[in-house]
């Protein structure tokens, strides 16, 4: 098994090379991938897991790609790595379109850890009048809005708000993976779009239908 680590290390630095300079160490049993010093992605007996975020994990999960699971202290632990599989590492575009997500959420994570802000208004796209609105409805600081996640957040300002749109939606998860909400990969703004039609368009219509009766 540790030769078919190893030639999947190879094959990796090989595919990821557009992000860096590709390094190796020791991870979780495997080895973890780094890209100029940040760990984007782990090999373990010879697969190859991407790493996830608040804001992409949903979207790994949704496509059935499966966690990496680490023994720790003979006790199974779910980790934040998601399994590529044989159709993904054959689709050469999709799977540096994934790359580069696990890459950036990463590089967001480690560079929010060095400078964390000091107040939610300090966060992309958060101006001082949403960060007043988050404090009413009980979200007062950076930690608790990762925490709570993009969506349950824009919940929350709804029961406060009813008026607020699809960008506050995106300006919340902007916020959180360190994006400007107009910039927002692709991938996570068509899963945004997709959840806001599912769940918050029927409600807008019907409230309208409502106050035009």
């Amino acid at each position: 098994m540790e030769n078919v680590s190893k030639s999947k290390i190879m094959q990796a630095q090989s595919r990821f090379d557009f992000l860096g300079q590709i390094t190796v160490r020791s991870q979780f049993g495997g080895y973890g991938l780094l890209a100029n010093g940040i760990m984007f992605a782990v090999v373990s007996e010879g697969e190859l897991y991407l790493r996830a975020n608040d804001l992409i994990e949903n979207f790994f999960r949704n496509r059935g790609m499966a966690n990496l699971i680490y023994a720790k202290r003979g006790l199974p632990v779910l980790l934040r790595y998601y399994r590529v599989d044989a159709f993904l590492w054959d689709d050469d575009l999709a799977l540096r379109h994934f790359a580069t997500l696990a890459y950036q959420g990463a590089k967001s994570e480690v560079l929010s850890k060095k400078c964390p802000p000091a107040r939610l208004k300090d966060l992309p796209n958060l101006s001082a009048s949403l960060e007043r609105l988050l404090w009413k409805a009980g979200i007062t600081s950076v930690a608790a809005l990762r925490l709570e996640g993009a969506k349950r957040c824009y919940l929350k300002l709804r029961t406060l708000r009813c008026s607020l749109g699809f960008n506050v939606l995106l300006a919340l998860a902007g916020a959180i993976s360190g994006h400007h909400y107009a910039v927002l990969p692709l991938v996570m703004r068509s899963e945004l779009m997709e959840w806001f039609e599912m769940h918050i368009r029927p409600a807008d219509i019907i409230i309208t239908q409502y106050e035009t009766a």
